[in-house]
C-alpha cells in the first residue's frame, strides 16, 4: 500500500486515514462487475485511486483509476474492458509521494511463466532494503509503492513454477499485509504471519470471493465462508481451494485498531462483529470514566456506536447533538482563509436544540493532533453546553503505525507530547478520559491484555511493534521498541 517513505507522512487533517482495500473473484461471468462492487463496499479503506485487473482465459485487461470507485466503474463501458470470470481490485490510500497512476493497483507483471496482477493492503517495513538489494541486482522500479517489491522479488526467485517464486517472494518481506493476487489459472489470497491486516474468504454460488471485511461480501450476496489464517496461504482454480502455511505458526497480532475505527460497523473482523465490539468499548469507557451529566452525543459518525454503548451503560440519554455534512469530501476546495478557518464546521455542526443548557458527553473513537477536538468542544460550547466532557473510545495513541495506517510521526501525536489533564486543557473540556487498554481488551473478548504475548497489534498505544522494522531501524526513526521481536 504506502510509498518507499520512511515515516507515515503527516496528514493535512486531524484524523487516521484508512489503509487500503481488495477485493477477489474466481468462477463467476460478471467478475469485473462484482469486483467494482466489492470495491465500493471498501470504500472506506482508501478513496484516492482504485484499480480492477481481470483474466479472460487468454489475457489481462486492467483499468487503474485515481479516484471514488463510482466515479469510475459504474460505466459498462468500463466493465467491459474487465472481461473474463476472475479478476481482483484494490482500493487506496497512499502516504506522501504517493499520487499518480503509477503507484494505483493492482500491479501487473509479465513473467516467464505467464502475466500476474497483485494488490496489496498493509505496509512492509523492510521494503527500502529490499528494493536497494534488487536494485544492485538490476531490478528497475517503476513506481514508488512497497507493492512492487513483492513483484521483483516474484520475477528474481530461483525457483521454477510461479506459485513457488510468490511464497519464496512473501517469506522475504516483513511487516503487515493481505494480498490478493491473480495469474493465468489461479487466484492466490495471503495474511502475514501475524494476521496484521484482515481476508475474509466467501461463496458465491461457485465462485470463491476474497475481500478485506464481510460488508463486501454483503454487497454481492455472497456467503461468508471463513477468515484466512494468520500466514496462510490460500490457492483458488477450477479444481477448487486448498491452502499453504509456508511460515513458522505463531500466535496472531490482528490490528485492534479495526475494531475501534477503520473497519465498517456492519463487518465482522477475525471471528468479531465490529458493530458489538464498539457499544462494548463505550460500556466499558463508561464504567471507567462516569461522571454526572444530561446527555451522551457522539462524534459523528464514528463515534456512534461507543457513544450508544456510554448511554446505556450511564443510563443518560443519547441524542445527535451533532451533525455531519456527508457531502464534504477530503478534496473540498478551500479557497480562502476565511472559508479555512471555518474547519470543522464544513464537516460537522452543533444541534442547537439538544445541546442548549445541557451537561454534555461527547464520544469519540480517538484523538490525534487534537485541534479538531478543541474545535468540536468548542462549537458545542457556542451551542449552550453548560458543561463539556470529552470520552476516547481507544487508549492514548502515542506511536505512529508502520503497518499500513497513515499515522502523524510520534511528535505530531499530542498524546506522545501531553499527559491527559494537559490534554483536556489544551481542547478546553471540563474532563477528559481515554478507555484503558486492558478496557479495549475487554471489550474484545480479552479478560486482560497479555503484557507477554499480547495477543492484538496495539503499537500505536504501546510503542510495542511485533515486528522487526528495519526501514525504520536503520535511520533512527525508531526509538526504544520494548520486546522487538524478529519478523519470520
Amino acid at each position: 500500500m504506502d510509498d518507499f517513505s520512511l515515516l507515515p507522512a503527516p496528514s493535512d487533517d486531524d484524523a487516521f486515514h484508512e489503509e487500503c482495500g481488495v477485493f477477489g473473484v474466481f468462477g463467476h461471468p460478471d467478475a469485473a462487475a462484482l469486483t467494482a462492487l466489492g470495491l465500493h463496499a471498501l470504500q472506506h479503506r482508501g478513496q484516492e485511486a482504485a484499480g480492477i485487473a481481470a483474466h479472460d482465459g487468454r489475457q489481462f485487461s486492467i483499468e487503474r483509476h485515481v479516484g471514488l470507485v463510482g466515479d469510475n466503474f459504474t460505466r459498462k463501458a468500463v466493465i467491459d474492458r474487465l472481461p473474463g470470470v476472475r479478476a481482483i481490485g484494490h482500493n487506496r490510500y497512499s502516504t506522501t509521494g504517493g499520487a499518480g497512476l503509477r503507484n494505483v493497483q493492482p500491479m501487473f507483471a509479465e513473467f516467464a511463466g505467464g502475466g500476474f496482477a497483485v494488490a496489496h493492503n498493509g505496509n512492509l517495513t523492510n521494503a527500502m532494503a529490499l528494493k536497494r538489494e534488487l536494485q544492485r541486482r538490476g531490478s528497475l522500479f517503476q513506481s514508488t509503492s512497497d507493492t512492487e517489491t513483492i513483484i521483483h522479488l516474484i520475477a528474481t526467485s530461483n525457483h521454477g513454477r510461479l506459485l513457488d517464486r510468490f511464497i519464496d517472494a512473501i517469506r522475504r518481506i516483513e511487516g503487515a499485509y493481505s494480498l490478493v493476487a491473480l495469474s493465468e489459472k489461479k487466484m492466490l489470497g495471503c495474511r502475514d504471519p501475524l494476521g496484521v491486516r484482515p481476508l475474509v474468504l466467501g461463496k458465491l454460488e461457485d465462485a470463491y470471493i476474497l475481500a478485506s471485511e464481510t460488508c463486501a461480501l454483503d454487497i454481492i450476496g455472497a456467503s461468508y465462508v471463513r477468515d484466512i489464517n494468520a500466514g496462510e496461504v490460500v490457492i483458488i482454480t477450477d479444481e477448487g481451494i486448498e491452502s499453504l502455511y509456508p511460515f513458522e505458526r505463531q500466535p496472531s497480532r490482528f490490528c485492534i485498531f479495526e475494531y475501534v475505527y477503520f473497519a465498517r460497523p456492519d463487518s465482522a473482523v477475525d471471528g468479531r462483529g465490529v458493530y458489538a465490539v464498539r457499544k462494548r468499548i463505550g460500556q466499558e469507557l463508561a464504567r471507567e470514566s462516569g461522571i454526572d451529566a444530561d446527555i451522551v452525543v457522539p462524534v459523528p459518525d464514528s463515534g456512534v456506536p461507543a457513544a450508544i454503548g456510554y448511554a446505556e451503560e450511564a443510563g443518560i440519554p443519547f441524542d445527535l447533538g451533532i451533525i455531519r455534512n456527508h457531502y464534504v469530501g477530503r478534496t473540498f476546495i478551500e479557497p480562502t482563509d476565511a472559508i479555512r478557518h471555518m474547519g470543522v464546521k464544513l464537516k460537522h455542526n452543533a444541534n442547537r436544540a439538544i445541546l442548549a443548557g445541557k451537561r454534555v458527553i461527547l464520544v469519540d473513537d480517538s484523538i490525534v493532533r487534537g485541534t479538531t477536538s478543541m474545535k468540536i468542544v468548542q462549537m458545542v460550547r457556542e451551542a449552550g453546553a453548560s458543561e463539556v466532557h470529552m470520552r476516547i473510545a481507544s487508549p492514548p495513541t502515542t506511536d505512529s503505525c508502520f503497518y499500513g495506517v497513515d499515522t502523524p510521526e510520534k511528535s505530531k501525536l499530542i498524546a506522545a507530547q501531553m499527559t491527559v489533564d494537559e490534554i483536556a486543557r489544551y481542547i478546553k473540556a471540563d474532563s477528559l478520559a481515554f478507555i484503558s487498554i486492558d478496557g479495549l481488551y475487554r471489550a474484545v473478548g480479552e479478560a486482560k491484555r497479555n503484557g507477554e504475548a499480547p495477543q492484538f497489534c496495539d503499537a500505536c498505544f504501546t510503542g510495542e511493534y511485533p515486528t522487526r522494522l528495519a526501514d525504520y531501524e536503520d535511520r533512527g526513526k525508531v526509538q526504544a521498541l520494548p520486546r522487538l521481536a524478529e519478523a519470520s
